[in-house]
């Protein structure tokens, strides 16, 4: 029984760390999204032409960008593993963006099988606990009733020892009763 409840345990801890490894690997992933999205691109620009450079040292989003255009799509998500939006004239911005919407799909998708295979777990632990226990009642009751088998022998012997006895002693009676 031990084994079953080792092995069962084994294969549930196996995969939820193997999904706790996979989520390790999408949230890194997604740092990497992330700190490259913030990355200074380089191009050149003619001099005749007026240059902007705007930056801001918090992670707070620019009040020229339209906020409304990429609403957070995946609100149970933790604010550092949400999609940044694109910049919507960078072909590969766009890319990277849809990339991290479903990496984050993925990603929400492992968390509820996590969830699910947690429950499961927990279902199977305290069905095996059940039937541990059911099996040390049976254990149990195996054991008592071979004690008062054993007993009921012994008290079956000791009966037939003294009606035995009882009669050796009925005999000598009617003996003496008989020479007196």
């Amino acid at each position: 029984m031990r084994s079953i409840k080792t092995h069962l345990l084994d294969g549930i801890t196996c995969s939820v760390i193997n999904v706790l490894f996979i989520l390790l690997q999408l949230e890194q992933t997604s740092k990497s999204i992330g700190s490259s999205a913030h990355m200074i691109t380089t191009a050149r620009v003619p001099a005749d032409k007026p240059v902007r450079i705007a930056f801001s040292l918090d992670e707070s989003p620019d009040d020229d960008a339209p906020e409304n255009s990429f609403p957070l799509a995946f609100p149970e998500l933790d604010q550092q593993l949400q999609p940044l939006p694109p910049c919507h004239d960078s072909k590969e911005s766009m890319q990277v963006y849809k990339q991290h919407c479903k990496i984050a799909e993925e990603y929400h998708e492992v968390k509820k099988e996590i969830a699910l295979l947690e429950e499961r777990k927990k279902e199977l632990i305290a069905r095996l606990e059940q039937v541990e226990k059911e099996s040390m009642d049976a254990a149990q009751l195996a054991k008592e009733y071979a004690e008062l088998t054993e007993e009921n022998r012994t008290l079956k012997l000791a009966q037939t020892q003294c009606v035995e006895q009882l009669e050796k002693l009925r005999i000598q009676y009617q003996k003496r009763q008989g020479s007196s």
